[in-house]
């Protein structure tokens, strides 16, 4: 049987490569990678750290480039790869561009699509923009739906996607994690090379969101900068997005703190060891919200809602809003009440065990094997 995987950021890499790797290593399936490179230079660093070599390279990747032009790029530049190898089915994951215009063009070309991910919903179409429709759109596409938690489920079955078609996994990203945080490690980065871990409680900031851009973020990182200054012993390590807008709002409000560290984006084995090692975190990214409970870190997460409700219940995850006011206090608790803060670093993640990638082959051997 021939599966067909395709991704284009670095979110999805990290989340794909270990199932790529299972698919790649089992005799009765015939694996062909395909990137679209809707991020370039954070894809070549996954690809390269998890040994992946893709089949197919759209290289789609332009300066400035819109959703439209992404979509447009996508859509004609997987066609012929899709006429070409004819897989069985082919397997996108979560909520980007590349994933929805990927199962669309699939679907014109009627191969079944997999959906990696699938079932994460906040009822709101414009936040997360546009990955809240990308998902919804690529959920009524797929066939099959690779769900990582029983809410994941429960989204899909209240969408009338048939139960058959559903498989409870687990996230692979946890698979991804501990492969990669199992390794020893030192930083190539003087600036993390010189951070005290013992010494110091370092906290990791994300933050990039479309939704965030603006008032959002200078509210988040206002946030950020009066904490720094109220604690000597913080030391605050944001790898700033390559966005430019992004890294001019950073570079305003926090460039002249001297516990402040903006730094180029990391690659995901240092950023891994970066998580491990720090006090808590503050981000907008989904999968961190999965990754950071595995390392027993606290997660305060800046936007206004969260599509992994699961780690809000289960106590590892603070929905922090946007605003200046909330972010700080929430992450002045964590540094002044012990209690709150073991709360939240021992609570149990809801995201699975690692082993994901191994129902996900399973499932797909057993549906092709129906056919």
């Amino acid at each position: 049987m021939k599966i067909m995987t395709v991704f284009g950021t670095r979110p999805e890499a990290i989340k794909m490569a270990p199932l790529v790797k299972k698919l790649n290593e089992d005799p009765e399936i015939q694996s062909v990678l395909c990137v679209t490179a809707q991020h370039r230079q954070m894809l070549d660093q996954v690809l390269e750290l998890f040994e992946l070599t893709p089949d197919y390279d759209l290289n789609i990747m332009k300066p400035n480039q819109t959703i439209s032009m992404i979509t447009a790029n996508v859509l004609t530049g997987i066609e012929p790869v899709l006429q070409k190898e004819k897989p069985d089915m082919v397997l996108v994951h979560g909520d980007t561009s590349t994933t929805f215009v990927t199962a669309l063009a699939a679907f014109y070309q009627q191969i079944p699509v997999g959906h990696v991910e699938a079932g994460l919903r906040t009822y709101d179409k414009y936040s997360p923009f546009p990955e809240e429709i990308n998902r919804v759109l690529t959920g009524h596409i797929a066939a099959l739906h690779f769900a990582p938690t029983q809410r994941n489920r429960n989204n899909l079955l209240a969408e009338r996607i048939c139960e058959e078609d559903i498989v409870l996994t687990g996230n692979t990203v946890i698979d991804a994690l501990l492969q990669v945080a199992d390794k020893p490690y030192e930083f190539e980065d003087e600036t993390l090379r010189q951070l005290d871990f013992q010494k110091k409680r370092v906290i990791t900031v994300t933050c990039h969101r479309r939704e965030n851009l603006g008032e959002h973020m200078e509210h988040i990182f206002s946030a950020i900068r009066d904490i720094a200054a109220e604690f000597e012993d913080v030391e605050v390590v944001y790898p700033v997005h390559l966005n430019p807008k992004v890294r001019g709002t950073a570079s305003a409000i926090l460039g002249d703190s001297s516990n402040v560290h903006l730094i180029e984006p990391l690659q995901y084995q240092p950023f891994v060891n970066l998580m491990a090692r720090s006090y808590f975190i503050i981000t907008d990214s989904g999968g961190m919200q999965e990754e950071a409970p595995s390392l027993g870190k606290p997660v305060l997460v800046v936007r206004k809602e969260t599509e992994r409700p699961e780690a809000v219940e289960a106590g590892t995850v603070k929905l922090a809003g946007v605003e200046r006011d909330t972010i700080y206090a929430l992450a002045k608790q964590l540094l002044t009440d012990k209690e709150a803060y073991e709360a939240m670093a021992q609570a149990a993640n809801p995201y699975g065990d690692g082993t994901a990638c191994d129902k996900i082959v399973a499932a797909l051997k057993q549906r092709l094997a129906e056919k």
